[in-house]
Parts: C-alpha cells; structure tokens; sequence
C-alpha cells in the first residue's frame, strides 16, 4: 500500500470542492457552503493565494485533505499555521491519517519557522476532541471565537469616526 501527501494544484480544484462538502455533510453545516470550483481557484490560486491545500492519498485515491494558512502571533512576535480543515474520508479513518496529516504540517510549521499550529473544533465532536488530545493538542478554553460575516462584515467595513 502506497501512502503520500502531495500538495495540491489547480487541477484539483474539483475533488478540493468534493472534500469541503464532505465535511459540511458531516458538520452539520452543508447550507453554509457557498465556495464554488470559481471562487476557489481565485483565492487558493490566483495571484495572491490565502491558503494551501495538502491531500492525503492511499494507492492515488484521496483520502484525506488539510486546509491551512498563515497567521501571526504577536505575543511569539512569530508566524504560525492555522488549520481550516481537517478531514479523512470514512473508509479511509482508523489507520492514523489524520495523525499523518498532523504531524506533516507540524514539520512545515517547524520548516517555515512558525511558533505554533492551531485550528478549532466543534464542541460536540468528542472524537474529533480525543485525538487532537492524544496528540499533544491543549484546548484553549478561555477563547471564544468571534466572526462578522455577511451583512455585519458590510456594516462595520462602512464605520466612519
């Protein structure tokens, strides 16, 4: 059996898309994607990419996708990676992939000089919780997170002082 992770190319643009409605349908929260094949070629793509995408392959087949990018921690005055999205696909779960895609940008945050790799997840997947744990993951419970988007992003972006 032949195991790799491979960064992904325009060309995947498709099975990129497949993965996060995948993960939508298992979330819970597929009527909240609105990505499109168009949107995602701009913004993971165009001239200025916001994020990366690794894919986790068994024998070629995709069995797992990261999504990931940069952010900056003023207190570490250092860069560090945030994950977007973790997902295995579940015939593929159980044989230490997530683990695999893990520690795989683990060692890119070391390379690239980053002081940490974090992401969040949801409150009610406990087994999700129980393996971030099992890897060395600490919750930061005293954070909560805080979002504007649609119409309240519009109309904080129009405040005038």
């Amino acid at each position: 059996m032949s195991v790799n992770i491979r960064h992904a190319t325009l060309e995947d643009i498709k099975d990129i898309l497949a993965f996060i409605n995948e993960l939508a349908i298992y979330e819970k929260l597929q009527h909240e994607v609105v990505a499109t094949e168009e949107i995602l070629k701009q913004n993971l793509f165009g001239t200025n990419p916001y994020a990366e995408v690794i894919f986790l392959e068994e024998n070629q087949n995709q069995a797992g996708i990261a999504i990931f990018f940069h952010n900056f921690s003023t207190f570490l005055g250092q860069p560090g990676i945030y994950l977007e999205d973790l997902f295995v696909r579940p015939n593929y779960r159980g044989k230490g992939y997530g683990k695999k895609l893990l520690s795989y940008l683990a060692n890119l945050a070391v390379e690239r000089g980053c002081g940490r790799l974090e992401w969040s997840v949801l409150n009610w997947n406990q087994s999700a919780i129980e393996f971030y744990k099992s890897v060395g993951a600490v919750a930061m419970d005293e954070w909560t997170v805080q979002r504007l988007t649609g119409e309240n992003l519009k109309k904080l972006a129009l405040f005038k002082p």
